[in-house]
């Protein structure tokens, strides 16, 4: 086995860094660790987070065989503000429901059309 810090990063190809990084600003409290030219990256939510909003556009959106990124929220009753917020920042609803009562998810996309899953557990 090979002993790592767990996973360090998640690279996202999108049309404009900037406003990713609004986006995901506006609705996760992500903020700017560094930048150049094609390339913003991003720290948290969580203490050991980042992600990377890389320019490419012929490739932004596309899933591949990553189907969704997550974020678990921390109270079960933010589901409805976090929802709220996806939409106020340029994000759309795509589904919403219960695991079980009291477990809730949605599936949201982002500007550039990434899926989502912000849930409780």
């Amino acid at each position: 086995m090979v002993k790592t810090h767990g996973l360090t990063h998640v690279a996202l190809a999108v049309r404009d860094p900037q406003r990713s990084l609004a986006f995901y600003a506006e609705v996760f409290g992500v903020r700017e660790y560094c930048r150049d030219e094609t390339t913003i990256q991003v720290l948290g939510p969580g203490p050991h987070d980042v992600l990377a909003f890389e320019r490419r556009a012929e490739a932004a959106g596309r899933a591949g065989g990553i189907l969704h990124i997550g974020f678990r929220l921390q109270q079960a009753s933010d589901i409805d503000a976090a929802v709220t917020a996806v939409i106020a920042a340029g994000g759309r609803l795509e589904r919403r429901g219960e695991f079980r009562p009291g477990y809730p998810f949605a599936f949201v996309r982002d500007p550039d059309g990434y899926e989502i899953e912000i849930w409780y557990e």
